[in-house]
């Protein structure tokens, strides 16, 4: 059997075994052992700094019309420290499969995303304009998966060859699709574009059946909750807990250790949670510390 890879489920889990308290397990000592939910870290990056911002504010910005767009960005939180700076911390918890974001397509958030990755080698997911042409370049960083949603939709609809071929660029074992959605009617939907257009795909057993045969795992933010700190979704949350066939990452709402643990519970153990503008680390009132020792926990 072949060693897990950096970043997976499989080789965080051992690594946030109890040994961990002891300090780090040599790589040949880990171990595979039941665990619940775990807390996958972010680090958000617009224009070139860490940020916590409404993601539903979030458009295209034109020459044309760019002040009247920024005014109506939402921002939680703007980070003094670099990229690096959270990156660093990740690696000393073991808080492997986190993810990085870049929030536009400027040079100054592809080189913070860039540093963060070389900082974490092989310890994080990045997303934000990856395709098949330019997903090398983010493993070679230290990426141990590329994230991606618009690349493969056009015109509200899955685009299969897109996604084939960034399967054949990096391996189904590198790839995380980006479900992100929004409830219309009595169905979730994937959201793009800066989770401003509705597409066709439903988020639903057979699909995701589908979708998991061509990826590691999936990314979903709630987007209704995301960055507003109102509580988890938690239709969507047992939804992707009783029909995902891989692992899932769920964000979006989470504002206290009770949100945590009540992912854990209504997702059966197989939803992870990201917690972002709630974390002391982000302007918000949860110790990040507090959520650690959750994880550490919740995963012995």
């Amino acid at each position: 059997m072949s060693a897990p890879l950096p970043g997976s489920p499989t080789a965080a889990r051992s690594l946030q075994g109890p040994g961990i308290l002891l300090g780090r397990r040599n790589r040949s000592q880990r171990t595979v052992t039941a665990a619940g939910a775990r807390f996958r870290p972010c680090i958000d990056i617009h224009k070139g700094q860490v940020k916590q911002i409404v993601g539903s504010t979030l458009a295209d910005l034109d020459e044309e019309n760019r002040e009247g767009e920024e005014a109506k960005l939402i921002t939680n939180f703007e980070a003094a420290a670099p990229s690096t700076y959270f990156a660093e911390l990740y690696q000393k918890d073991q808080l492997y499969g986190g993810h990085v974001i870049m929030l536009g397509a400027d040079p100054e958030s592809k080189e913070a995303a860039l540093n963060a990755l070389q900082a974490f080698q092989g310890g994080m997911h990045v997303g934000g304009g990856i395709t098949a042409e330019n997903a090398g370049e983010y493993l070679d960083a230290g990426a141990s998966h590329v994230i991606v949603t618009s690349h493969v939709f056009r015109n509200g609809r899955l685009e299969q060859d897109r996604l084939n071929s960034l399967v054949r660029a990096v391996g189904k074992k590198r790839l995380v699709l980006d479900l992100s959605c929004r409830k219309r009617g009595d169905k979730y939907y994937v959201v793009t574009d800066r989770w401003q257009k509705f597409s066709e795909l439903a988020v639903e057993p057979q699909q995701l059946d589908v979708l998991a045969k061509q990826c590691d795992e999936f990314l979903v933010h709630g987007v209704d909750v995301e960055g507003k700190q109102l509580g988890i979704d938690e239709e969507l949350v047992a939804l992707l807990g009783a029909h995902c066939p891989c692992p899932v990452t769920y964000a979006g709402g989470a504002r206290t250790l009770d949100d945590l643990r009540w992912v854990d519970q209504v997702g059966k153990g197989h939803v992870d949670i990201t917690v972002g503008s709630a974390l002391d680390i982000f302007g918000g009132e949860l110790p990040y510390w507090e959520v650690v020792q959750w994880n550490r926990l919740n995963n012995s």
